[in-house]
């Protein structure tokens, strides 16, 4: 999946923004509840165990646990729907067992299953908008794993079309955008998003996501910022040196404003409607904004997310928002302006300076480096539990770093996930 952000709005002066929306505080101070702590959890002596195993020594394989989890009866309050998913009383703040875990891009190219779908299948666009495709590709880590998070299986250029940007995705050249944006002209001629019109394919396959997973994962939706949007949108794809934005945004500041406002707007419409379709968590991905250096971010891309944040609170005040910025290690602390209810770290900064940075009031996500994925058993077992205990105390979900890379061993990621589930038991 790709990953973009936008927003637009409130006026910058020596790094500060003026006239920003303050009403709506980030998702524990709307639902106080204590973070989970090592008191909290069960007391046991640290385990090196690999997988359990039956009487017969075979080992049991997370695959195994996932179908022995599916067959078995649900607890009297998941029949009467009276607990939320693990993610989301973690969010709160209520007391659990242990941090939640799910993956970026755990539906994807290194899966098997995926590998072969796509020979059948081999246009990314119809993967991700045909709703039994993306259902499908959805779950299939689900049935693997049994994550805590089940994410759509989309892209973050997705509404474009839905706002007079022709795109489209190639094998092996990625995003293509058809008319680069870089006039004034031209931002008039995009138009406002109706997503329920132009990707009626979004809410169905939201929508029947949560019917399959129920109470027993949180059903995350997700959308790309207004800058790393526009950054696909004036350069005309992916770019190395983003000098068309650039030159944009030095020369003609007016022009890329515009378009940043039009892209805040629609993409909180965007988000509005995955939730209302079955999205209970909405991921904004600003992926290129760490090519911005901090006194622009504060002009070009702070200010627009916060718009979207401050319109989704308005009208969806449960709604969690999670931000993630790929390469953030030199804005963590301008990351907390929008108000988002969790801040996803990048592997490149140490969990607990980025909790010092970052301060309370804000949940985290991440962050293990998606490389140790490549390596041992061992040592993936001992990177996620030292993940998770440098996040202890805190309001944590349990996440890589950036996105699961191609070519990673589906094994390593069912042991990642098998670990992280048992975390309580080894730390």
């Amino acid at each position: 999946m790709l990953m973009l952000l936008i927003e637009s709005g409130p006026v910058h002066t020596c790094g500060r923004i003026l006239g920003a929306v303050d009403r709506y505080p980030p998702f524990q101070q709307r639902h106080p509840m204590k973070a989970w702590t090592q008191n909290s959890l069960p007391q046991a002596q640290p385990s090196t165990r690999r997988s359990p195993t039956r009487s017969d020594g075979c080992r049991i394989t997370p695959s195994a646990v996932a179908a022995a989890e599916r067959a078995a009866p649900a607890s009297s309050a998941q029949q009467q729907g009276q607990q939320d998913p693990l993610l989301l009383r973690a969010v709160r703040g209520e007391k659990v067992q242990r941090p939640p875990v799910w993956m970026m891009r755990q539906a994807g190219r290194y899966m098997k299953t995926y590998q072969d779908l796509c020979k059948k299948h081999p246009s990314f666009r119809e993967r991700s908008e045909v709703p039994d495709l993306a259902v499908e590709v959805s779950l299939q880590p689900w049935e693997a794993f049994r994550p805590d998070g089940v994410i759509l299986f989309s892209d973050i250029l997705t509404p474009l079309a839905g706002m007079n940007i022709p795109f489209d995705i190639a094998g092996g050249e990625g995003p293509v955008i058809y008319d680069p944006i870089r006039t004034m002209e031209a931002v008039k001629q995009v138009t406002t998003l109706e997503p329920q019109e132009s990707t009626p394919f979004v809410g169905e396959a939201l929508t029947r996501l949560r019917e399959e997973v129920g109470n027993q994962a949180t059903v995350l939706g997700f959308v790309g910022a207004p800058f790393t949007l526009a950054s696909y949108i004036v350069e005309g794809g992916s770019s190395k040196n983003y000098t068309h934005i650039k030159r944009l945004a030095f020369a003609q500041p007016e022009v890329l404003h515009a378009l940043l406002t039009k892209l805040a707007d629609n993409i909180a419409k965007y988000v509005q409607y995955q939730a209302d379709t079955g999205a209970q968590v909405v991921q904004i991905f600003d992926s290129w904004a760490s090519e911005l250096s901090p006194q622009d971010f504060d002009i070009f891309s702070a200010p627009y997310i916060k718009q979207i944040v401050d319109t989704v609170r308005q009208s969806h005040p449960d709604l969690v928002l999670i931000l993630y910025i790929s390469g953030s290690g030199g804005l963590l602390e301008r990351m907390t302006i929008p108000k988002p209810d969790v801040i996803s770290v990048d592997q490149r900064v140490d969990m607990r300076d980025a909790l010092r940075r970052i301060g309370d009031g804000f949940a985290v996500q991440g962050n293990m480096d998606p490389g140790v994925l490549f390596g041992s058993r061992e040592a993936v077992e001992q990177r996620v539990i030292d993940t998770v205990r440098s996040a202890q105390g805190t309001r944590h979900i349990m996440n890589l770093g950036h996105g699961v890379l191609v070519g990673t061993p589906e094994d390593n990621v069912a042991h990642f996930f098998e670990v992280a589930k048992s975390v309580h038991e080894r730390l």
